[in-house]
């Protein structure tokens, strides 16, 4: 029953509780969550260094199958190449960080070809993988379109980092300042 009344009522319990003693305000009035109601983690902050979407430029190759022409693009986000009958839209792109393994490069594109009618007609409107082209692909009988890469910058640190050098986070920190247990005396030479 103590761990049911923790789970509902703890967080509105610790929300109600004032900020400093010191304060001359009233405390505001908080409703507790609903019995059944989950309590979520706060969102994560992103990053500043991180890149907005604006700002990535997307790497694609294209290939005429017929004349073996290809050709390399850098598009941003929202940009348009043209190859031969296609208008290949690029809607964003994203990889992975340097040190996650494995590296994964996507690049989502809404690709649509000229018919000899004049009107365009979707062909592709997906993501497509640098590091497996076979996994989603443009299946047509002329073209090839695939992702070569995305360049983006990524944060150097984030909230869980730790740096050598610096002080440790708040949780890090509380636990190595806890008291440790004595050591059983070690017998010494004579």
């Amino acid at each position: 029953m103590t761990g049911r009344w923790v789970a509902r009522f703890g967080a509105a319990a610790l929300l109600a509780m004032p900020v400093s003693a010191s304060s001359q305000e009233a405390a505001p009035t908080v409703v507790s969550p609903a019995p059944n109601a989950v309590i979520a983690p706060p969102p994560r902050p992103v990053p500043a260094e991180a890149t907005p979407m604006a700002d990535r430029v997307a790497r694609i190759a294209a290939l005429d199958k017929r004349t073996g022409r290809t050709s390399e693009y850098l598009v941003k986000p929202g940009g348009l190449a043209r190859f031969g009958a296609l208008a290949i839209r690029v809607r964003a792109c994203e990889t992975t960080p340097p040190w996650e393994r494995p590296a994964l490069t996507g690049v989502f594109m809404q690709i649509d070809e000229r018919l000899k009618s004049g009107r365009m007609r979707r062909v592709f409107s997906g993501w497509l993988f640098a590091e497996s082209p076979s996994l989603n692909n443009l299946d047509h009988r002329i073209y090839d379109v695939w992702a070569r890469s995305c360049a983006m910058k990524h944060p150097e640190i984030g909230p869980d980092t730790v740096v050598a050098g610096r002080s440790a986070p708040a949780t890090a920190a509380a636990a190595s300042s806890a008291p440790k247990s004595p050591e059983t005396p070690s017998a010494k030479p004579n």
